[in-house]
Parts: structure tokens; sequence; C-alpha cells
């Protein structure tokens, strides 16, 4: 059975430091398109990171609003991606998702390419 588990979302003065993680049971990553998006009261869902190995390297790529100050990595022997978020704003609150889909390009915001989702982990940044 495919799932997605995260963990590691929670309330942060903001500057603060947070670090999500996403672990994935039942399929491997390799060839997986990775992405966390994340979605504000009010807003539309967004993609923030993206990495992907499907050229055989790793590859990222940010939403220029995160750049610089979130990271996002992979372990490949315990299935899990991360996502560092640093130097966190109050417009960084939201409900963050992770999301795979099997060869998906790094940056692609469609969600319908995306074939699994995790269940989602609140961030707040407020102080």
């Amino acid at each position: 059975q495919v799932q997605l588990a995260e963990s590691g979302g929670g309330l942060v003065q903001p500057g603060g430091s947070l670090r999500l993680t996403c672990t994935a049971s039942g399929f491997a990553q390799d060839y997986y398109g990775i992405a966390w998006f994340r979605q504000a009261p009010g807003k539309e869902r967004e993609g923030v990171a993206f990495i992907n190995n499907v050229d055989g390297d790793d590859t990222t790529y940010y939403r220029d609003s995160v750049k610089g100050r979130f990271m996002i990595f992979r372990d490949s022997f315990d299935n899990t991606v991360y996502l560092q978020m640093n130097s966190l704003k109050p417009e960084d609150t939201a409900v963050y998702y992770c999301a795979w889909g099997l060869g998906v390009r790094v940056g692609t915001q469609d969600e319908g390419e995306y074939d699994y989702w995790g269940q989602g982990t609140q961030v707040t940044v407020s102080s």
C-alpha cells in the first residue's frame, strides 16, 4: 500500500526554522519528481520546492519567494524527503503537502502530474 507520511509542522516565531519530513512507503523514490506544495487560507495551493533525479543527478528548483530560505533534500535509503525552512515569515503560514509523481520534471506546478500526496502538515509563523 502506497503511503506518504508527513511530520514536522508547528508554530514558530518569525525568523525561526522548521524541518518538514515526508516518508514514503510502498514504493521507492527512484525516477520520482517530488515537491512540497503549500496552501494558505483563502489562497490556491502552490508548489514551493522541487527535487528529482530523473536524469540521474539530483536537481532542485524553488519558488522565488522561498529561494535562499528553504532547502529540499532527500535520503534515498530511508525513502524520505525533507524541507528545511529557515528565516520563516508570517506569509509562510500554510498547510504544507508533499507530492510524488513518477517522472515529473522538476518545477512542475501542475498538481495533476503528481501521483501521491501527503495528508498535509500545518506551519504557523507568528509572534
